[in-house]
C-alpha cells in the first residue's frame, strides 16, 4: 500500500545499521541499566554480541524468518537485545504493553499467530498462564528474569547457546542477518483500540529507517548525547525516536526505572535528550508552580517577573536573534535567580524535551521556552512509523505540530482530515485487508483520523480526532481537544473531559489537583480529610468552575462548560480509561461516568 522507490539498497535493515555503529563505537557506552541502587552500563561491543547469540538462539527453537515472535517487557537491556536478534533472525517483533491485561495479551498473540513471546517477569509470565489454553499458536515461553520455573525457556540459556553456535559455525549468523531486505516486515505494532478492537500495524524495515533519517532535521545530535528512555518500548514513537534513531546516531541510552522514578532518574544520569509525552510536562508544571506558591512572597514575585522576561525574550529567540541587551541582562539574572534551578531538577545538561503521542498545551510549552527548556513537538501515527511532522529547533511555532518531514506529503481533505504520503507508511494491517482500504487509499494517501490546518508557512495545526468531534443538539462542532488542554494548563486542575455530543450545551468531568487544591484551601483556614469531601463542597465546586469559565470567556457560547462534575481521583491507566500515553479513552469514560455526567443535564418531559 505505500510508495516504493528504486536504487534502494537491499541490505539497508535495522539490524545491519545497528551491526554498523557497534563496528564504529565499540567500547563506548550504548545502554544503561539501574540495578541495586547504580546504574551500569553496556558498550556497543557487548550490545552487539548479546544481539548475535540470542539470536542464534532464537535459531535454536526454530525461529525462522516472517515468524512473529511477542515481546512483553518493560524498558531494560532485554528489550532492544530481544528486537534487534528477532529483526535479525528475519522474524517480526510484535511488542505488547508491560501494563496489558491477560485478555489484552492473549488477543495480540492469538490475532498476530505468534509462535514464541519473550517476557520480563515472573509477574508477566502469570498473565499468560491465566490465559494460556486460550493461545492457538505459541510454542515457546522465554523469560528475562531468572525463575525456577520447568516451564519456560531462560533467556540466559538461549544466550548461552547462541554463543555456542557462533563459535561452531562463526558465519551463520551474518548469514541470517543478509536473509532480510527494507521491504519486509520488521514489527507489527498492536494500536491501543481507543476505536474498537487493536488492529495489528505492519511496519517494514524501510518504514522505520526512512522515518529515523528525515527526523534528522528535527533537533541537532551526536554520540555525545545520552537520552533517559522511560515511555514504553512497545510504543511506536520510543521505539523509533527513543531506540532505532537514538542507536543510529551512537547515542546513549539510559533507561528509566519506571514513570514515578523519571524525576530521580533524570538527577542521576543528567541526559541530554528525552522523548516524552504531555502528561510529563503536565505534571513538571504542576509542581514547578506547587513549588513556587509554597515559598515566601518575595521569591513567588521574582519567579513570575522571570517568567515574564522569559516570555518577552521569546520572540527574539525564535527568530534567532539575540534580543536588546537589557532585556538579555535581565534574561540574565532570571536564569540565574530562577530557570537554573529547574534545569538542575531536569539533569542540568538537557537540550531538548521531543514531544508527541498526544497535544501539547500551547501555554505550558511556552512556560518551559520561557525558562529555558526547549520543547519540540511533533505529530505521528502508528500507521506512518510514526513521525509525519515536526517543530525544528530552530523553526518551533508553539501550539502547532510543525512541519512535514522532508519527503513526507501532507495535504489537508476538503472536511479538514489531515492525510499523508510518504516511505514511512505502513504495509497495512495484518490479516485485515478491509481496514487497510479504508485507511490507505488507492494514491497512497494514509488518512490519519485527526482534523488540523496548515498556514502559509507550512506549520500544521490539529483541531481534534474526526471521531471525537462533538456535536451539539443545535448543532455546532466542537473540538474538545482544545479545550481540554486550555485547561489543564490551570495548576488547580489535572485532568477534564469535554462532553456534550447531543446535548444542549457542554460540561465537563474534572479531576482535580488535589495536592495544590489543599495547599490553597488551607492557608485559609479550610482543611479537608478526604477527596470525597473536597469534591462535594460547593466553595471547591464554584472556585473551579469560575477559574474553568474565567479561562474561557473568549472562546464562543457554545464552546464553553455550562456544568461539570468532580472526580475523586484521576483517570488512569490501570482503570482503562487512558491509553498507554494517557490519551482519554473517550467512550469507555463515557459510559463508566454516564449517570454522572448525565445529571448534569436537565430532564425534559
Amino acid at each position: 500500500m505505500k510508495n516504493s522507490g528504486t536504487g534502494k539498497n537491499m541490505n539497508d535493515t535495522l539490524h545491519s545499521r545497528f551491526q554498523k555503529c557497534v563496528d564504529q563505537y565499540r567500547d563506548k557506552t550504548a545502554l544503561m541499566y539501574k540495578i541495586m541502587g547504580r546504574y551500569q552500563t553496556i558498550t556497543w561491543r557487548e550490545f552487539g554480541e548479546s544481539v548475535c547469540r540470542f539470536a542464534l538462539g532464537l535459531s535454536t527453537i526454530g525461529v525462522k524468518k516472517r515468524d512473529r515472535v511477542a515481546l512483553l517487557s518493560e524498558n531494560r537491556p532485554g528489550w532492544p537485545i530481544s528486537d534487534l536478534a528477532i529483526l535479525s533472525e528475519g522474524a517480526v517483533t510484535v511488542p505488547i504493553y508491560p501494563t496489558s491485561t491477560p485478555k489484552q495479551i492473549a488477543y495480540i498473540l492469538n490475532n498476530s499467530e505468534s509462535k514464541v513471546v519473550i517476557v520480563s517477569t515472573g509477574e508477566q509470565l502469570q498473565k499468560l498462564k491465566a490465559v494460556f489454553d486460550d493461545l492457538s499458536y505459541l510454542e515457546k515461553i522465554v523469560v528475562m528474569d531468572r525463575l525456577e520455573d520447568t516451564g519456560v525457556m531462560q533467556f540466559e540459556n538461549l544466550l548461552e547457546k547462541g554463543k555456542e553456535l557462533f563459535l561452531a559455525q562463526p558465519g551463520l549468523y551474518d548469514e541470517h542477518t543478509q536473509r532480510t531486505g527494507p521491504m519486509d516486515t520488521a514489527t507489527i505494532i498492536y494500536t491501543s483500540g481507543t476505536t474498537g478492537e487493536p488492529k495489528g500495524v505492519m511496519l517494514t524495515h524501510e518504514n522505520i529507517i526512512f522515518n529515523c533519517d528525515a527526523a534528522d532535521c528535527v533537533v541537532p545530535v551526536s554520540d555525545e548525547d545520552t537520552c533517559l528512555s522511560f515511555l514504553p518500548l512497545s510504543h511506536v514513537f520510543e521505539r523509533t525516536v527513543g531506540q532505532f534513531f537514538m542507536i543510529f546516531h551512537g547515542i546513549t541510552i539510559a533507561y528509566a526505572e519506571g514513570i514515578d522514578k523519571v524525576a530521580d532518574n533524570m538527577e542521576e544520569v543528567r541526559p541530554t535528550l528525552m522523548i516524552s509525552v504531555p502528561r510529563l510536562f503536565e505534571k513538571m508544571y504542576a509542581r514547578v508552580l506547587e513549588k513556587v506558591h509554597q515559598g515566601p512572597k518575595i521569591r513567588r514575585k521574582i519567579f513570575f517577573w522571570g517568567i515574564h522576561v522569559g516570555k518577552r525574550l521569546a520572540p527574539y529567540r525564535l527568530q534567532g536573534d539575540r534580543g536588546p541587551s537589557l532585556l538579555r541582562l535581565r534574561y540574565a539574572v532570571a536564569d540565574h535567580l530562577v530557570f537554573k534551578k529547574i534545569k538542575e531538577r531536569l539533569g542540568g545538561r538537557l537540550r531538548y524535551f521531543v514531544s508527541g503521542g498526544a497535544p501539547l498545551s500551547k501555554e505550558i510549552a511556552e512556560f518551559f521556552y520561557a525558562a529555558g527548556v526547549t520543547i519540540v513537538e511533533g505529530y505521528g501515527l502508528t500507521e506512518s512509523s510514526p513521525v509525519i511532522s515536526a517543530n525544528r529547533y530552530d523553526q518551533i511555532k508553539f501550539g502547532s505540530i510543525g512541519k512535514p518531514l522532508p519527503g513526507v506529503e501532507v495535504r489537508i481533505a476538503e472536511d479538514g482530515e489531515i492525510l499523508t504520503r510518504s516511505p514511512s507508511v505502513m504495509k497495512g494491517y495484518f490479516k485485515n485487508e478491509e481496514a487497510t482500504r479504508e485507511a490507505v487509499d488507492a494514491d497512497g494517501w494514509l488518512h490519519t483520523g485527526d482534523v488540523g490546518m496548515m498556514d502559509e508557512e507550512g506549520f500544521i495545526t490539529i483541531t481534534d480526532r474526526k471521531k471525537d468531534i462533538i456535536i451539539t443538539s443545535g448543532g455546532k462542532n466542537v473540538a474538545p481537544q482544545n479545550i481540554e488542554n486550555l485547561l489543564i494548563s490551570d495548576k488547580y486542575i489535572s485532568q477534564v473531559m469535554v462532553y456534550g455530543d447531543g446535548r444542549k450545551y457542554l460540561t465537563g468531568l474534572v479531576a482535580p489537583d488535589f495536592n495544590i487544591l489543599s495547599e490553597y484551601w488551607g492557608a485559609r483556614g479550610v482543611a479537608f480529610n478526604t477527596h470525597q469531601e473536597m469534591i462535594h463542597d460547593l466553595r471547591i465546586y464554584d472556585f473551579l468552575l469560575d477559574r474553568i469559565q474565567e479561562k474561557m470567556k473568549d472562546m464562543a457560547g457554545f464552546e464553553q462548560l455550562k456544568k461539570i462534575a468532580l472526580l475523586d481521583h484521576e483517570l488512569s491507566q490501570e482503570n482503562g480509561e487512558l491509553t498507554p500515553t494517557m490519551k482519554l479513552r473517550r467512550k469507555i469514560i463515557t459510559r463508566k461516568y454516564f449517570d454522572l455526567l448525565d445529571s448534569l443535564y436537565e430532564k425534559e418531559f
